[in-house]
């Protein structure tokens, strides 16, 4: 099913032994080993170029642009070569990258455009050169926002490797936060990617999959193969009982000393997502041919799509394993969970390698692609129009017919809900579960469906205009909030167990998205 081979195993368990003595080339060196030492390897080259690394065979289609109603399909033949011809509506490839206007671009000139110009510059030369556009100025806010950014790096064997959680040289009591997290490290290292520092970035993607093949144990029992850590910490240990020398090794968490003891699902997720884009800016699709990389997207898509109790498409999850890493409500099937999973799916399928050992996981993701994308927008939906079904939904239907499918019943729709949210908007439903529907609206999963394409063009016009019509509930003096409406009293004793740090007024439910 996940198309393992035992090169693949192998390279990816040696990669995990002493990671400290497998050195890493920078992107910096690469480029220049390719384009000499003496050439200014561009910040933003327009890709694909060939100059900047191979670009990988055409690739299957991730999965169908349908609408909500239309029902999901299932691929069983031969995986065609075509990207087209993969499954039906031609859901748009990945095939570039877009900069804003402000961003100088430089792309090496091809040997035909130089000679045209050779040859039409004595016409030009009496034509006026036109301006360069101005580059903007970085106001003190962003040279501070950089400056802490920049302390926080963490560096393993004199290369950066990712940035630490949090950093408060006041503070007394640093828990897990002096760690790096796979995903409190993605808005970091988008960051240093659109500013051309990708030396980092590749440090951090390679190093974490060395960690991915470690075993861990919880009670002595070992998590699923494919698993990433949370996150990972460097210590230095003694080579010997002498302490004559010292070595740094990395230390991941994979929730076996984590509060709650909750292992990550989101971590994979977030780490795929990171690579494509890494490849997409950098122009280094050599990085993708690697076989350790192919091995680790295989694992975690295994793990991801292997066969469980579960009857939905959905990822079936504990509280506390993404984002919201405290106890929440969001056990079940969380909206931000199937978002990511989503758009890892479909940069998975972009990503993998086309081959014999690859054909049946493929297969398997686009079938999970068009499944996934109908259920998410025809039961997580939720506008005016959808609450007005739920109130007239008839409950205890048993037949394949059924309407009320997950046994809603009406008196579960809250009392704010219905005052709250406009008559031209909607969004998708925190979490669907049988006889459960969590009505609460989780911002990271709204806006990540629309960045992924999940949600429609219309659904994803409706989650806009909600979020400017509400804008005071949901934004007002915070950059955003991850949930919204706060738990308080019995419902926050009830389903947070009384957490401290979990009140309507710190930390996760008005905390901000970073």
């Amino acid at each position: 099913m996940n198309g393992q081979t035992p090169m693949g195993l192998a390279a990816a368990a040696a990669a995990a032994v002493r990671p400290c003595r497998r050195r890493l080339l920078s992107s910096a060196s690469v480029a220049a080993s390719k384009t000499g030492a003496g050439t200014a390897t561009p910040l933003f080259p327009r890709l694909p170029h060939p100059p900047y690394g191979r670009r990988l065979p055409f690739l299957v289609s991730a999965a169908s642009q349908t609408g909500p109603d239309a029902p999901p399909t299932h691929t069983t033949g031969p995986v065609p070569s075509d990207p087209r011809a993969a499954v039906s509506g031609n859901l748009p490839f990945f095939d570039r990258v877009l900069f804003p206007d402000s961003f100088p671009i430089e792309t090496p000139p091809a040997k035909e455009d130089e000679d045209a110009a050779a040859a039409s510059a004595p016409a030009q030369a009496d034509e006026a050169v036109a301006p360069a556009p101005p580059v903007r100025e970085e106001t003190e806010a962003e040279r501070e926002a950089w400056r802490l950014l920049r302390r926080a790096v963490v560096c393993y064997c004199g290369e950066p490797v990712g940035t630490v959680a949090a950093e408060d040289p006041e503070s007394t009591e640093t828990l897990n936060y002096d760690q790096v997290f796979i995903r409190d490290f993605v808005p970091s290292a988008l960051a240093f990617l659109m500013r051309g520092e990708t030396e980092i970035v590749r440090n951090f993607l390679l190093h974490t999959l060395q960690l991915q093949s470690w075993e861990k144990t919880v009670d002595c029992y070992s998590p699923g193969q494919g698993l990433m850590p949370a996150s990972f910490k460097i210590r230095t240990v003694p080579l010997d009982e002498n302490n004559e020398g010292f070595e740094e090794v990395l230390d991941p968490d994979f929730g076996e000393a984590a509060i709650g003891r909750v292992a990550p699902v989101d971590s994979g997720l977030w780490w795929i997502i990171l690579l494509r884009a890494y490849c997409k800016i950098t122009g280094d699709y050599d990085l993708l041919e690697r076989v350790d990389v192919q091995t680790g997207i295989q694992l975690i898509l295994s793990l991801c799509l292997s066969d469980g109790f579960d009857m939905f498409p959905t990822l079936l999850v504990t509280d506390g394993s993404c984002m919201i890493d405290r106890r929440m409500g969001i056990h079940g099937h969380p909206l931000e969970i199937q978002a990511l999973f989503y758009s890892a799916l479909r940069c998975s399928r972009e990503m993998l390698v086309v081959n014999d050992g690859s054909k049946n996981l493929i297969r398997a993701v686009n079938n999970r692609l068009s499944a996934l994308s109908f259920h998410i927008r025809e039961y997580y939906w939720v506008d005016m129009k959808k609450i007005n079904e739920i109130y007239r939904y008839k409950t205890e239907e048993y037949s394949h017919d059924a309407t009320n499918k997950f046994n809603i019943y009406p008196e579960q729709i809250p009392s704010w809900l219905v005052d709250w949210i406009p008559e031209k908007g909607g969004y998708l439903i925190g979490n669907l579960q049988p006889a459960h529907m969590d009505f609460r609206f989780f911002s990271l999963g709204n806006l990540w469906a629309i960045a992924s394409s999940l949600t429609t063009p219309r659904q994803a016009e409706g989650i806009l205009s909600l979020i400017e019509e509400k804008w005071d509930d949901l934004v007002a003096n915070m950059p955003l909030k991850i949930c919204y409406p706060a738990m308080e009293d019995d419902e926050w004793r009830i389903i947070t167990g009384s957490d401290p740090k979990n009140t309507y007024f710190v930390h996760v439910q008005p905390m901000v998205i970073s």
